[in-house]
């Protein structure tokens, strides 16, 4: 049984926070993010922080509590430091470029792969292998930077394609003559 629902998420300096039937608004210098809280959570909110309560003691309830303080949390974390991910591009000619709103990857097909980078996201390139995908939204940082992956997933034989910086890539020996 997890017991995150219990800590109290804490509020801080230069973040507002609102809560308006079950919706948190949560503001700090012009970037505002939204939570739906389940209807089955209570949300107290405090000059010290949030704190949820479950209505019931249903297995499903126990779960959404959990999960709303955690996704709460995040919320604020990414607007106080950010979140990050770094990409690493492994093979021969594998490169990539910011240009403009647009990310150009070059990933070993006939064609230069461009992505158009969405809203409250930035990608940085600075080497031609490493690509740093940021944000203020955990969930936008983990989706882009799956998509990104998507690309040329790493396959097993050479270790080649896209891999996040410290994930291990299972290889396989190949064949014996």
């Amino acid at each position: 049984m997890s017991r995150v629902g219990k800590h109290k998420v804490e509020i801080p300096t230069g973040i507002s926070v609102v809560c308006e039937n079950n919706v948190l608004n949560i503001k700090k210098a012009g970037i505002e993010q939204r939570y739906c809280v389940p209807q089955c959570i209570k949300v107290n909110v405090s000059s010290d922080g949030i704190l949820f309560e479950p209505v019931n003691q249903e297995q499903a309830t126990r779960a959404l509590w959990g999960t709303s303080q955690r996704n709460v949390s995040n919320i604020i974390r990414g607007l106080v430091d950010g979140f990050k991910v770094e990409l690493e591009m492994v093979g021969v000619g594998y490169k990539a470029a910011v240009s403009g709103k647009k990310l150009v990857m070059q990933l070993g097909f006939s064609h230069d792969i461009e992505y158009d980078i969405p809203d409250g996201i930035s990608i940085a390139c600075p080497k031609p292998t490493l690509m740093i995908v940021s944000g203020y939204s955990k969930k936008q940082v983990g989706d882009v930077a799956a998509l990104l992956r998507g690309y040329r997933k790493p396959e097993p034989y050479k270790g080649k394609g896209v891999v996040r910086s410290g994930e291990f890539v299972y290889r396989k020996e190949g064949k014996r003559k």
